[in-house]
């Protein structure tokens, strides 16, 4: 049935908008074993993401310490580093409804950035306890991006890693190639 015009001019309601943005960041973060594997999650406020690290035994390096193991706080920072980047990738496309959700959500999901290359500057011993990540998409051009990203636990001023890395951006439709 044909909309009116004043029907076609009216926004989305807010819920529907974040109902939209929530599934599209879960089936994309959902669909990175690794992620699922360390029990990684992310906090959405907006168009900026949070990485989440529930602590558990199994990422304890050093029973001793006990420290965070530092293949544990790299992942963590890395796929930190990637969804946000794959997520200011996508934003436009999740805001205005171009992405279907639905196909997400059943495993379609676009290709996301390659690593060409990630530097870890371990600041401190990462304790037994929550972790929450941030990254910075500092340049996205159509080939490579560069990301900062930075790991805390109990004080975001005190981090206890940080990190660089660059991707290789996937190609856009055919469409966009025109440019």
């Amino acid at each position: 049935m044909p909309r009116s015009g004043s029907e076609r001019n009216r926004p989305e309601p807010v819920q529907k908008i974040k109902q939209r943005r929530d599934a599209a960041l879960h089936a994309l973060a959902g669909g990175v074993p690794y992620i699922q594997f360390l029990g990684l999650r992310f906090d959405r406020r907006g168009n900026e993401l949070t990485g989440v690290l529930p602590y558990a035994d199994k990422l304890i390096g050093n029973p001793v310490l006990p420290a965070l193991h530092g293949g544990v706080t790299a992942a963590f920072l890395e796929m930190t580093a990637l969804i946000t980047l794959s997520w200011s990738y996508l934003w436009e496309d999740v805001e205005s409804g171009a992405i279907d959700v639905a196909a997400l959500q059943a495993g379609d999901l676009p290709r996301l950035p390659k690593t060409i290359d990630f530097t870890v500057d371990y600041l401190r011993t990462g304790l037994p306890r929550d972790a929450y990540a941030r990254a910075q998409v500092t340049r996205s051009g159509r080939r490579y991006a560069f990301v900062r990203a930075e790991a805390w636990q109990d004080n975001h001023d005190r981090p206890f890693a940080q990190a660089t890395a660059h991707f290789l951006m996937p190609r856009r439709a055919l469409a966009d190639d025109d440019d």
